[in-house]
């Protein structure tokens, strides 16, 4: 009773949060299941001026993504990494994907639900926390290294008037990247993945990854503040 309570008063904030700024862009951010710089990555949302966002944490984020009103936002952004997954929770997912919203999934993400096969193919690709067979080993990571940031395809919505750049983050690398993403951003770093921004489509739903966003390194980062912009407007575009 007290759960079901708590989920109806989140879902009245969202409505009336969204309601104070009609004129904006409406974004649901997810997080949960990982620490984060906090001040940092809020900070980078609240100096985008064509959006407002309402943020939403594990575990009730996922029940509520299957319960608001879908006409009440645009697009959603994960910036989470739970580990279990329920079959209702897992409806909240194809709902979204149904009504064609737009999804953007940031850094960690790509390491939530392990053992839910059906979350590679949305998001585009997997980190591995173990091996997964004899020819395809366990994913890694290494922090707090510089690597250049190369733009695949500087024509695309996403990344559209932006020049190579620089980043101090995180790489993660032996990644498994599905075959039909478009790639967006590419590194040279010999740690990381070659591929470490891409988008895909799922249905009607536009769906970027963007693998760097470890911590205010990157989240007071010009460069890095304009993609996230820009992908946020590509997933919510017509």
């Amino acid at each position: 009773m007290k759960t079901r309570l708590l989920l109806t008063f989140l879902i009245i904030l969202l409505f009336v949060s969204f309601n104070t700024s009609a004129s904006k862009l409406k974004i649901i951010i997810v997080t949960g299941g990982h620490d984060f710089d906090r001040e940092s990555f809020f900070q980078m949302f609240d100096s985008f001026k064509s959006l407002s966002y309402i943020e939403l944490v594990h575990p009730d984020a996922r029940v509520l993504l299957g319960t608001i009103d879908l006409a009440s936002f645009d697009a959603v952004v994960f910036y989470d990494m739970p580990k279990t997954i329920t079959d209702e929770e897992k409806d909240s997912y194809y709902r979204l994907l149904k009504a064609g919203k737009g999804l953007l999934f940031l850094h960690h993400s790509i390491c939530a639900y392990q053992d839910w096969p059906e979350f590679e193919n949305i998001i585009g690709g997997k980190y591995y926390e173990k091996k997964k067979n004899d020819k395809f080993g366990a994913s890694s990571y290494q922090h707090d290294v510089g690597f250049n940031v190369h733009l695949v395809h500087n024509s695309h919505p996403v990344t559209r008037g932006m020049k190579d750049f620089v980043l101090h983050d995180e790489v993660y690398g032996n990644l498994e990247i599905l075959p039909e993403i478009y790639p967006l951003l590419s590194t040279d770093h010999p740690k990381s993945n070659l591929l470490i921004g891409w988008t895909l489509k799922k249905g009607d739903s536009k769906i970027v990854f963007i693998q760097p966003g470890h911590d205010k390194y990157s989240f007071t980062n010009p460069a890095y503040r304009r993609l996230i912009e820009q992908a946020i407007s590509y997933i919510t575009a017509d």
